[in-house]
């Protein structure tokens, strides 16, 4: 999506149903927004049919938070529901519908993510296919994904030299192990648990936020 890819930066906060309950789901997400997160996606694994309603209504909702915030509001792996909201971004997995066909029905109306885990050959064919940016990960063990193969740092260094787009690095990102993530190559650092797990969703953030201070552009 023109003028969208520089909006690939900084503290990619993802949403958790777990750790958000409804009762303080949009409280959490704004806690996150006020500490400096730049891109907040909707990930929701319940069932697209029976969950509709409420899927629909914290889609919607966070897409009006963040648009308050001017952060990207990105949809996981849902395109009918993207659409619905109006989201400005989807990301998909390998296995979910490709960057082709999703450009094919959304035109350039939408920035389109792809999930290329520890492959450099896929990130390629997904930037080939039309997507605006690619993620990698798990780089450490993920409380999110505890089966998630762990993947190298090098996979950025060697990405960066030859992939001309953002890259998010996800998978059991902490306020520790981040930095090296940056000094690798990524544009963004995908956060779930060490953000949302926090006692303070906010403070969290905003230490996260505080790792790209320091970024040679």
């Amino acid at each position: 999506m023109a003028g969208y890819n520089h909006l690939i930066s900084g503290l990619y906060a993802i949403t958790d149903a777990h750790l958000m309950p409804e009762p303080v789901f949009l409280a959490r997400a704004e806690a996150a927004l006020r500490g400096g997160a730049c891109i907040l996606q909707y990930r929701d694994k319940g069932d697209v049919v029976t969950d509709a309603r409420r899927r629909r209504m914290q889609a919607g909702a966070l897409r009006e938070l963040c648009a308050q915030y001017d952060a990207l509001f990105v949809v996981n792996d849902d395109p009918r529901l993207a659409r619905a909201v109006g989201a400005p971004a989807l990301h998909v997995g390998a296995e979910d519908a490709s960057p082709a066909a999703l450009r094919a029905q959304f035109g350039r109306a939408i920035l389109i993510g792809v999930s290329c885990y520890g492959s450099v050959p896929q990130a390629q064919e997904a930037a080939a296919r039309g997507a605006d940016y690619v993620a990698f990960g798990s780089f450490f063990a993920s409380p999110s994904k505890p089966q998630a193969p762990v993947v190298s740092v090098d996979v950025l260094t060697a990405a960066r030299a030859m992939i001309d787009l953002p890259m998010v690095a996800i998978g059991g990102i902490t306020e520790a192990n981040g930095g090296a993530l940056i000094a690798a190559g990524a544009d963004a650092l995908a956060v779930i648990s060490g953000v949302f797990a926090a006692e303070d969703v906010e403070g969290a953030a905003r230490r996260f936020t505080a790792l790209f201070s320091n970024r040679k552009e």
